[in-house]
């Protein structure tokens, strides 16, 4: 069997009306991540920036639980879990595009840092959210430490890093890490239902949206205004632009052509 077939088996891409539904298909590895869906997580993710007809992406797992991190036995076998894009393909350069991780039964240490590489995160009722490594003499080297501190409360974060103890999605949504809770079974229907807002709008104003709410937490009020400015320009003279005006006069959905 290629790599290319291994992937795929590994990973599953579907299209649903302009989002890209992504899922990691190992559930008799609870989801773990080897070279294979690495592999298959970073191709989506290429489909998903390149093509125009792709608005969002959503990131899922089979078998009712969404990732238990790196495959240990594939990595002592040589496998890598790295592409260009980083630890499963997406945690060191996620996509242009917005990206919603939907997670059902637990997303625990690389897991967890590939939900925490999207921009929104959905999680069924009861599921578990963590960082263990710790626990087993690691770090959470592939965004977790990195990440978590933007998301949530430093002490939080704190505790979820040295004790290694998971969250729930119910104390998740408390703090800000989870957007919405959804009944088991249903994590993926609720970022469908997102994700289908967000494909509804323009696209060129969605992606300069993620772009500066991502970068903006490190600019400093000198330059965030001309930063801003910068991006945004071409966006309030694109076609899109004027087609959202005109759309919004006549009374109609807007056509968009991402230009």
């Amino acid at each position: 069997m290629t790599t290319a077939d291994t992937s795929a088996a590994a990973v599953l891409a579907e299209r649903r009306d302009g989002v890209l539904v992504i899922t990691l298909n190992r559930p008799e590895a609870r989801n773990s991540v080897n070279a294979a869906v690495a592999a298959g997580v970073a191709a989506a993710l290429d489909e998903l920036d390149s093509d125009d007809g792709l608005q969002v992406g959503i990131i899922t797992g089979a078998g009712g639980f969404f990732c238990a991190g790196m495959d240990l036995k594939a990595f002592v076998r040589g496998e890598s879990p790295r592409t260009d894009r980083g630890f499963a393909g997406i945690c060191q350069r996620p996509p242009e595009k917005p990206l919603i991780a939907a997670v059902e039964g637990f997303a625990l240490a690389g897991g967890l840092e590939v939900a925490l590489s999207c921009d929104l995160i959905v999680a069924a009722r009861g599921a578990k959210l963590g960082i263990p490594e710790t626990k087993r003499g690691l770090a959470a080297a592939a965004g977790g430490l990195l990440r978590l501190p933007k998301r949530i409360p430093y002490h939080v974060a704190m505790l979820m890093a040295l004790t290694g103890e998971p969250i729930t999605a119910e104390r998740a949504y408390e703090v800000g890490l989870v957007v919405e809770l959804s009944e088991p079974g249903s994590a993926l229907d609720a970022a469908l239902r997102i994700g289908g807002l967000i494909a509804a709008n323009g696209p060129l104003a969605v992606r300069v949206s993620k772009r500066i709410l991502q970068s903006a937490i490190d600019w400093e009020e000198s330059e965030a205004w001309n930063r801003q400015a910068e991006l945004v320009g071409p966006v309030f003279t694109s076609a899109d632009a004027r087609e959202g005006a005109v759309a919004f006069a006549e009374k109609r959905a807007p056509i968009w052509q991402g230009r």
